[in-house]
């Protein structure tokens, strides 16, 4: 067993439950950019210590979130159990450049995904055949699409996966009525009228107002409001609003139209038994082909799976890349 892992392991044995800085000294994390799309994408390239090649995971974030939040998380405890990981800004968000800002283009965000493992492909230090990929609640949704196409990752995960789609036309607990989708599309296509006269575009808010207001729409209304803003995970970079134009484009997304497709690579999907979302990743390990797992935290909701609860799932990411992720030598 390599130090990273035991160290990692004497950790998980410690019960650590909260999300802290876990950089060990001999981890390095480089600032680095890549094109995507002719965007130039903003990340954070964790580095293991000890000689490489080594495997390489690239890690997405949450719809309106940042490298810095729970991807960074995520990354950061994979490189400390061995393999270079890659979190990055989605285009038009965070450090990654686009206009307008805020925009949420399923397309685009797919193409980043492809475009970072690109980029890891080209690295000396990465070996091109063990790359892998991570996606975190709406980047759950996005891996799987890329990678049913790009045959270049070897091994898909999802945690909270959410489909953008799917959330926006049916709700966070599929009971949503249709017709909140029809004013939203409505909204959207007089935006984009709008922008055509000369107008603005405008913005739909992703939160609510303040922790009154988040608290009446329920737990899961709550712990989003929580985590972004407020000081638990809020990031001055994270957004709060999507342009109107990105409605339009989400309500024809289906993340897991394609994902029989990452058959025979394996996919695992990691949720909290009692995520609001949990019916997202049970559709799409149903019409997902083996191997497949679907991997349930007990007691753990959508949110906590980016930063309180974090080491339960990173226990089975070790685990599942291990195994998939392996070296030559290593399987022998």
């Amino acid at each position: 067993m390599n130090l990273a892992v035991l160290r990692y392991l004497v950790r998980m044995s410690s019960a650590f439950n909260d999300a802290i800085d876990l950089t060990f000294k001999e981890l390095i994390m480089h600032s680095v950019t890549f094109p995507s799309n002719g965007l130039t994408i903003a990340a954070h390239l964790y580095l293991p210590s000890g000689d490489g090649p080594h495997a390489a995971i690239v890690v997405g974030h949450p719809g309106s979130s940042v490298k810095e939040q729970s991807s960074g998380l995520y990354a950061r405890q994979l490189a400390e159990l061995g393999y270079i990981a890659l979190a990055f800004d989605a285009a038009y968000q965070g450090e990654s450049a686009g206009l307008p800002r805020g925009l949420e283009d399923p397309a685009q965000r797919v193409e980043d995904f492809k475009a970072a493992v690109s980029y890891l492909s080209t690295r000396a230090d990465v070996e091109p055949q063990r790359i892998g990929a991570l996606g975190i609640c709406a980047s759950g949704g996005y891996v799987t699409t890329a990678a049913a196409t790009d045959h270049r990752i070897q091994a898909v995960a999802t945690v909270s996966a959410a489909d953008i789609g799917r959330h926006l036309s049916r709700g966070a607990d599929a009971q949503q009525s249709p017709a909140v989708l029809q004013t939203l599309l409505d909204t959207a296509a007089a935006a984009r009228t709008a922008v055509a006269r000369g107008g603005s575009l405008g913005a739909l808010p992703l939160f609510p107002a303040d922790a009154e207001q988040a608290r009446a729409g329920g737990l899961h209304s709550f712990e989003g409001w929580e985590y972004y803003c407020t000081p638990r995970g809020e990031h001055p970079r994270s957004a709060r609003t999507l342009t109107w134009d990105s409605v339009d484009r989400i309500a024809s997304y289906d993340a897991f139209r394609f994902i029989h497709l990452i058959a025979p690579r394996p996919l695992l999907m990691i949720v909290g038994t009692e995520a609001i979302t949990a019916w997202m990743s049970e559709e799409a390990i149903a019409q997902a082909q083996e191997p497949k797992e679907l991997y349930r935290i007990d007691g753990a909701t959508h949110v906590e799976l980016y930063d309180r609860k974090v080491a339960l799932a990173v226990g089975k990411l070790a685990e599942f890349f291990r195994q998939h992720l392996a070296s030559l030598s290593e399987k022998a």
